[in-house]
């Protein structure tokens, strides 16, 4: 809810997600005041009741109770924190399941080489290759170059469920890192490059500075 230009930092975001002009866009939130306040925006908001700690979860349980019918096959979901990230960056995850065996995609832009705060993704992206495989992720230095993990993801519906059907992986459970159940589980992840990583606003200062990016 921290402002942004006389916006909360949601509705933001969820301008972000609406520039990308890839289908209707749905803020799920445990609290009623961010659900009104999307919704005084004009935005789509539903409360969740659902108390699931991986994000994969949420989502398909989400959007079990939002969508009965399976009127949608495909599914993304991009995390408040990101108000900045670029129409051209959504749509290009989405497009990392062009490929019939692709389940699931995600981003990664070049990484800082000084920043060891961000989650790295092992991919082999180096080259001209636009779309690699993930093999892995890591909050550890990793051989140059190094890619930073950009925390929005394209599912098809299916795999979306079938993933929520299963029990955290041994890797997910020790990092933390949601990702790894897919990987345990032999999902194919596409991981698609964009030329820079959106701001994070997870800090007063990087507050300040999407105030500054995105003021009218």
């Amino acid at each position: 809810m921290a402002d942004i230009n006389g916006h909360p930092l949601v509705v933001q975001t969820l301008r972000a997600a609406e520039r990308a002009n890839i289908g209707h866009v749905l803020v799920a939130a445990a609290e009623n005041q961010i659900v009104e306040a999307v919704k005084a925006a004009g935005g789509d908001g539903l409360v969740s009741p659902f108390n699931a700690v991986a994000e994969i979860d949420q989502i398909a349980a989400v959007l079990a109770l939002r969508d009965p019918a399976r009127r949608y096959d495909f599914v993304m979901s991009l995390p408040c924190y990101l108000p900045t990230i670029e129409a051209l960056s959504l749509r290009r995850c989405l497009a990392g399941l062009t490929n019939a065996d692709v389940e699931m995609a995600t981003l990664a832009a070049p990484l800082d080489e000084d920043d060891e705060t961000k989650v790295k993704v092992l991919a082999p992206l180096e080259g001209e290759r636009e779309v690699a495989y993930a093999r892995d992720f890591s909050t550890t230095i990793q051989p140059k170059p190094a890619w930073q993990h950009i925390a929005a993801y394209a599912y098809r519906r299916e795999s979306l469920e079938s993933l929520a059907s299963l029990n955290p992986s041994k890797r997910e459970a020790e990092q933390g890192l949601e990702q790894f159940r897919a990987l345990d589980h032999g999902f194919r992840l596409a991981v698609v490059k964009v030329d820079t990583a959106p701001l994070s606003v997870d800090t007063p200062q990087n507050l300040e500075a999407a105030r500054r990016l995105l003021k009218a």
